[in-house]
């Protein structure tokens, strides 16, 4: 059984994504995100999903999508900001090179504006930003093995400091 040699957490627009292409191609191997999954597999993207099918079969696809990702790729990882909340994907992540991307809300306000299309940020966007990392932190902490904050670096630098972090060598 194969596991990703790097999976990124954290809240929605941190970078996972970016972060994730650039550590791909730094230790020569691909990147996959679960997200592109879960649109792949529903035939419509991720807000479509929260507003036509419910929170509750986003969140189905999205344990199901990470449990088959975490079984059969052995890359980068990008999870989800909510991926977390699974208890059962949480179990799947003990001991894995995980790596929680954080950033403050005066970071997510200049990155993701805010008003960009997030399901679970569409009214009062800051108050519920807090909510969802007062939520969601202890889970990404819980099961990462480095913490690193995003807030004025550069996805190039905060690709290097999951590199340290790890302690991996680019290939």
């Amino acid at each position: 059984m194969s596991f990703p040699v790097i999976v990124l957490i954290g809240p929605p627009g941190v970078g996972k994504s970016t972060v994730g292409a650039l550590l791909a191609q730094r230790l020569g191997v691909t990147c996959r995100d679960t997200d592109t999954d879960i649109v792949r597999a529903a035939g419509k993207e991720v807000p479509d999903i929260f507003f036509e099918d419910g929170e509750p079969r986003f969140r189905a696809l999205e344990r199901e999508a990470v449990a088959t990702a975490l079984s059969e790729h052995d890359g980068v990882l990008a999870l989800g900001g909510g991926a977390v909340l699974a208890e059962e994907t949480r179990g799947l992540l003990a001991g894995l090179p995980v790596a929680f991307l954080d950033m403050s809300l005066a970071a997510a306000v200049h990155r993701v504006g805010l008003g960009a299309p997030r399901p679970l940020l569409t009214i009062n966007p800051r108050q519920q930003w807090r909510q969802l990392m007062a939520e969601r932190r202890p889970l990404y902490t819980e099961v990462a093995r480095a913490v690193i904050g995003t807030d004025e670096r550069s996805p190039e630098e905060v690709a290097q400091a999951v590199l340290e972090a790890l302690e991996l060598k680019p290939a």
